[in-house]
C-alpha cells in the first residue's frame, strides 16, 4: 500500500508543480504583497481526498482523524487540523477538475453512456434540505423518485471515463449528450432513455452511431450481430456506478456545503481512473464467444436437417421396396375373346 501512495503523489506532485505556474502567469495579481503558504501543499491535499475513496472508511472525518494519523502519520508529518482541512477544500476544485481531465479515457471507438442518481437526502426531508436548495432538483429513476444531482457518464470498452457531467435531478438524458460526445467518432450504446430520432441523425452527421434497444410499442428491426453483441455488455456502466457507489463513497447525504460536495465527487472518480482493475470487456473475445455459439447452433440445426432428410429418404426406399405387388393371376388372359365369342 506504501508504494502505492508514493506512485499516486508523484504523479500528482508532477501534476501540481505543472498547474501551479500556468496559475501564476493567468491569475491576477493581488495588491498586497503578502502571500501566506500553506502548511501543506497542494499535492498532499489532493492526495488526502484520492486516498479516501480507497481506504475501506466510509466517513471522511474518521478517515482523517483516525486512519490517517494513525497508519500514515510518517507520509504525511504536517498534518493540519480537520476543520481547517474543510475549509480549504473549495481551493481544490478547480485543480481536481483539471486533474480529472487529464486522466481521461483514450477514444477508442466504442463507447457506452448512462447516468445515474446522486441523492442528497431522504424524500421525506426535502422542503428542510437548505445546502442545495437551489442546485438540487427533484428526478426520477428506475428505482424511483430522488431528490439531488444527476452523475453523467461516457466510458469506453476499457472502462475509464471519457466524459463527465453533473446536473441536476430532472435533467433529461439525452438533453447532455450531444454536448457530451463532442469530437467522439464510432458507436455509442445507452438504454432506451436515450431514444430520440432528432438526436440518432445529429449524433449520425458527425459520425457517432448512437444504438439502444427498443420499447414494447416500437416496430422491431434488424441490426448488424457485431451491434447486438456490443449492446449486451452495455451493462457493464452498472457495474461501474456500483463500484462509486457502494466502494468508493460517490455520494452521501452529509454534505454541509455545496461545493465540497462537488470536491467529493470529483476526487471519487480521478480516484477510479486511478484505479488499476477496472470492469471492462474485449471486443473481438466477446465477438469470438458470440460467434463460436451461433456456429454452433448452425451446426446443429444443419445435423438435425440432415437426420431428418435421411429419416425421409430411408421412409421413402422403404415404401419402394415393401410395397405389394399387384397380382395378375384373376386378370383374363389372352385368349379370352375366345371364350367370349
Amino acid at each position: 500500500m506504501k508504494n502505492d501512495i508514493t506512485a499516486l503523489y508523484c504523479c500528482i506532485d508532477d501534476f501540481c508543480k505543472i498547474y501551479e505556474e500556468c496559475e501564476k502567469h493567468h491569475l491576477i495579481t493581488s495588491e498586497k504583497g503578502h502571500h501566506r503558504e500553506w502548511r501543506m501543499s497542494l499535492s498532499e491535499f489532493l492526495t488526502i481526498m484520492i486516498m479516501f475513496h480507497f481506504s475501506p472508511c466510509k466517513n471522511f472525518k474518521y478517515f482523517y482523524e483516525a486512519h490517517l494519523s494513525w497508519f500514515h502519520k510518517n507520509d504525511f508529518p504536517e498534518l493540519i487540523s480537520y476543520s481547517r482541512f474543510v475549509q480549504l477544500m473549495p481551493r481544490m476544485l478547480v485543480p481536481l477538475s483539471i486533474l480529472l481531465h487529464s486522466v481521461f479515457g483514450e477514444a477508442t471507438g466504442t463507447y457506452i453512456a448512462d447516468s445515474s442518481s446522486i441523492p442528497v437526502c431522504h424524500n421525506k426531508r426535502i422542503r428542510r434540505n437548505k445546502v442545495f436548495a437551489n442546485i438540487a432538483k427533484r428526478g426520477k429513476t428506475t428505482m424511483g423518485w430522488f431528490f439531488g444531482l444527476k452523475l453523467h457518464l461516457v466510458i469506453n470498452h476499457k472502462g475509464s471515463i471519457v466524459a463527465v457531467k453533473i446536473t441536476g435531478g430532472n435533467t433529461d438524458d439525452r438533453a447532455v449528450l450531444d454536448e457530451m460526445t463532442k469530437g467522439l467518432v464510432g458507436s455509442v450504446f445507452g438504454d432506451r432513455g436515450y431514444i430520440s430520432k432528432p438526436l440518432f441523425e445529429k449524433l449520425y452527421k458527425r459520425g457517432l452511431k448512437l444504438i439502444t434497444g427498443i420499447k414494447r410499442n416500437m416496430k422491431n428491426h434488424l441490426m448488424p450481430m457485431i451491434e447486438k453483441v456490443l449492446l449486451r455488455k452495455r451493462f457493464i456502466i452498472e457495474t461501474i456506478f456500483g463500484t462509486l457507489k457502494t466502494q468508493m463513497n460517490l455520494s452521501h447525504t452529509r454534505h454541509r456545503s455545496p461545493i465540497n460536495s462537488f470536491v467529493n465527487i470529483l476526487s471519487c472518480l480521478t480516484a477510479y481512473q486511478f484505479k488499476s482493475n477496472k470492469p471492462s470487456f474485449k471486443i473481438f473475445s466477446s465477438l469470438i464467444q458470440n460467434w463460436g455459439y451461433i456456429l454452433f447452433i448452425c451446426l446443429l440445426y444443419s445435423t438435425w436437417q440432415g437426420f431428418v432428410w435421411r429419416l425421409k429418404k430411408e421412409k421413402i426406399k422403404k415404401n419402394l421396396l415393401y410395397r405389394p405387388i399387384p397380382q395378375f393371376n384373376n386378370l383374363p388372359s389372352k385368349n379370352m375373346r375366345e371364350y367370349q365369342w
